[in-house]
């Protein structure tokens, strides 16, 4: 028994002495072991990282557009591996580099480098791996950068080497009962702590089984964290073709069974009853907010709440108010909320289009504000809020909340659903702090705004104004770094989302080709063929310049009369507010001024101008677009203005000439139409002039960057990165109660 007890104790002493030394020698292995794996890993993040703005660097280089460059960059450093971002030009120069880019460097060593990364060490002794990228500039070379922080390596390393240590005690213990058993499982368990410290640098590796509770909710903030990671990289991809199946797919990856609902005064289809008869007749309004939505919820689904007014939309809902649209093949439920005459007066007239877009449009037009528009634009905001959390399924919808009509609903709503994703879409402009402070009431309606998750305006320009406006009549803490606003512990994102249309428009479908438009456009007009064909398409608004462009042709027709009998101008203007003195003094004036003008100009059946106030539908716009030369947008003032857009998408001849004006944010991105100023009437003339002899050559590579611009950046991508960052602030704010809970 001694004997047999003495090989046992002689067995388990060899059997712990080897299997301390197979553990010593394997330990030294460890930290060159994870230091290989952690650089291929950064280096293969970095080549992803890459490979995904690749595109946007290269058209961001051609246009020398620094800004746009800025913005690549801040987006890529919102990853938390990456240290910094920057662009080494061909001269050495760094170029908007991000706000950790350490001060030591230099490109220097970029440009004498053979290696695609290498390993620099920074002033306060960080160790730091770039990875740069050539990317070509014309004939020379600029390189983007990443910087990783490496530090994380170490300690993964040493990590790795005390869990090892505390396993090697375990590993004695058990194998004084059974070295061998002991032993395998000491090897097994030494895997497993080293499989664990690469995991925490690649998210890819196998999951490690749970050993304690706090081990899935651990696995599940990984989980959300790769899932924000993705999402950026699918909104920053080049190549992504954004369409409504590609929207929607988006929504189930990013926010899966989310409940998406619209609030808007507008609905996207209108009952009315024919010159008062029994006979109902389905329309959709000539409206941009309209044009740019509903292709979305078609493509996500859910519910549409508005206003109903048409003169038979309650005869068409059920005992809810809801009805199934569009009709005839219906994708989602929309939901109408009444509002009676005493009502629409106060909230809609007044303070919406007597106070607040005035105000906002700065039109020189005095804004009206009265105590009793005021209390009907409180009470109709609580009443649409109200029918939010009545139509809500679930605890944390995505609301998205239209327009100016609605400044207090994000706040009354983030009251009674607290986890909702409200994201507020403002559509008109955001004037400076200034003029903002004739407002009564600004500081309710910040704070109003302020509920939202996103604020979205459609330029970077309206959002400083909106920070300005913030900074000045609310106490809050503004991040301006990260486009952030808190007030009481919520935090609220502005960002800057250009709308657009959707690609291909519906309306296209089953559309003449242009020539036969041309030619059925001229003859209902009775026109020659070779009619030049100026066209403005837009509702009856003094924001609109529709009395300016008017004068243009005047000037035109006065300095180069050569062009009478040889053109045409069609104004087509949809009635609206027609109830406010403002707005039916437009339409009286432009009355007046077209029979002045064709007084003055015209001769016997010829009048160069064709004033026509009434509706036309979204087939009948996009034919007057394919039939005319010239489309002339000239608003004093926009937030977006869809017009110019819709104007280029039908244009598959990649002929006709849109003259724009700067005081609209489409003319940041149609950068290739006639940019003029609306209030000078001789520029508009001369625009007018230039447009009509512009050879088909030039109007061809005009055209096709145009429509190029407006096919990639269409509605579904400006929905796709308003909806991609609301994903972003929800599964953060899913993390937050994650850890909370531990």
């Amino acid at each position: 028994m001694q004997r047999r007890l003495k090989r046992s104790l002689l067995f388990v002493g060899a059997a712990l002495a080897a299997a301390f030394a197979l553990a010593l020698a394997i330990a030294p292995l460890a930290r060159p072991l994870i230091d290989q794996w952690s650089r291929a890993d950064v280096e293969s993040r970095s080549r992803l990282v890459f490979n995904a703005v690749k595109d946007q660097l290269k058209r961001a280089m051609a246009d020398r557009d620094y800004e746009r460059l800025a913005g690549i960059f801040e987006s890529v450093a919102l990853d938390q591996r990456i240290l910094a971002v920057g662009l080494c030009d061909s001269t050495g120069l760094l170029i908007k580099p991000t706000r950790l880019m350490p001060a030591t460097f230099s490109c220097d060593k970029v440009a004498r480098s053979d290696a695609a990364s290498f390993s620099i060490i920074s002033s306060d002794g960080l160790r730091i791996m770039v990875s740069a990228f050539p990317v070509t500039e014309r004939t020379q070379k600029s390189y983007f950068v990443i910087l990783h922080d490496l530090s994380f390596i170490g300690a993964r390393s040493g990590e790795a080497q005390t869990r090892l240590a505390a396993l090697l005690a375990v590993v004695a213990a058990i194998m004084i009962a059974a070295a061998g058993v002991g032993f395998a499982l000491a090897f097994r368990s030494w895997m497993n702590s080293l499989r664990r410290a690469v995991q925490e640098i690649h998210p890819g590796s196998t999951a490690m089984d749970p050993r304690r509770d706090l081990a899935s909710i651990d696995e599940e903030i990984k989980r959300l964290l790769r899932a924000l990671e993705a999402g950026r990289v699918t909104i920053g991809s080049a190549e992504i073709d954004w369409s409504p199946a590609s929207l929607q797919r988006l929504l189930v990856e990013l926010m899966p069974e989310a409940e998406v609902l619209i609030l808007s005064n507008r609905e996207p289809y209108i009952h009315n009853r024919i010159d008062g008869t029994d006979t109902v007749e389905v329309q959709i309004p000539a409206s941009g907010l309209v044009s740019a939505l509903e292709p979305v919820i078609r493509a996500c689904g859910g519910t549409w709440i508005a206003h109903g007014s048409g003169s038979a939309d309650r005869e068409a809902v059920d005992a809810h108010d809801r009805l199934d649209v569009p009709p005839g093949d219906p994708a989602y439920v929309l939901r109408r909320v009444w509002i009676d005459d005493d009502e629409q007066d106060g909230f809609y007239y007044g303070f919406s289009n007597e106070g607040m877009w005035p105000l906002c449009h700065i039109a020189f037009v005095r804004p009206q504000f009265r105590d009793e528009d005021w209390r009907s634009y409180r009470l109709i905001n609580e009443r649409f809020a109200d029918a939010v959390i009545e139509e809500a399924k679930t605890e944390d919808p995505v609301v998205l909340v239209q327009d100016y009509h609605f400044a207090l609903a994000p706040r009354l709503i983030r009251q009674r659903l607290p986890k909702a994703t409200i994201i507020s879409f403002w559509h008109i402009p955001w004037p400076n702090a200034e003029t903002f402070s004739i407002c009564p009431w600004k500081e309710e309606i910040i704070e109003g705004l302020l509920g939202s998750t996103i604020i979205g305006f459609h330029t970077q320009f309206h959002c400083n104004n909106f920070f300005e406006t913030v900074d000045r009549f609310v106490e809050s803490r503004i991040d301006r770094e990260h486009a952030t606003v808190t007030v009481q512990g919520h935090e609220t994102m502005v960002r800057a989302y250009p709308i657009s249309i959707e690609w291909p428009p519906k309306a296209l479908d089953g559309l003449a080709p242009v020539e036969t438009c041309r030619a059925e456009v001229r003859h209902s007009l009775g026109l020659p063929p070779d009619t030049k064909l100026i066209v403005g398409i837009e509702r009856f608004d003094y924001t609109k310049g529709i009395l300016d462009r008017m004068r243009a042709l005047d000037d035109l027709l006065t300095r180069e009369p050569q062009w009478k009998h040889r053109l045409v101008f069609v104004q087509v203007a949809a009635p609206t507010r027609s109830r406010l003195d403002s707005y039916s003094a437009l339409q009286a004036e432009a009355i007046a001024l077209t029979d002045q003008i064709n007084a003055r100009h015209g001769e016997g059946d010829y009048k160069p101008i064709h004033l026509i106030v009434r509706h036309h539908g979204p087939a009948d716009v996009f034919r007057l677009f394919r039939a005319a030369d010239i489309c002339i947008v000239s608003s004093l003032h926009d937030g977006m203005n869809l017009v110019a857009k819709e104007f280029v998408a039908p244009r598959e001849d990649e002929r006709g000439v849109l003259i724009l004006s700067s005081f609209t944010g489409a003319s940041r991105e149609l950068s290739e139409a006639l940019i003029v100023n609306p209030y000078n009437t001789r520029e508009m003339s001369e625009a007018l002039g230039a447009g009509l002899r512009m050879p088909d050559h030039e109007q061809a590579v005009r055209m096709s960057s145009m429509r190029r611009q407006v096919r990639e950046s269409n509605v579904y991508r400006w929905a796709g990165r308003m909806l991609i960052d609301g994903a972003t602030t929800r599964r953060r704010q899913r993390i937050l109660d994650i850890s909370g809970a531990r």
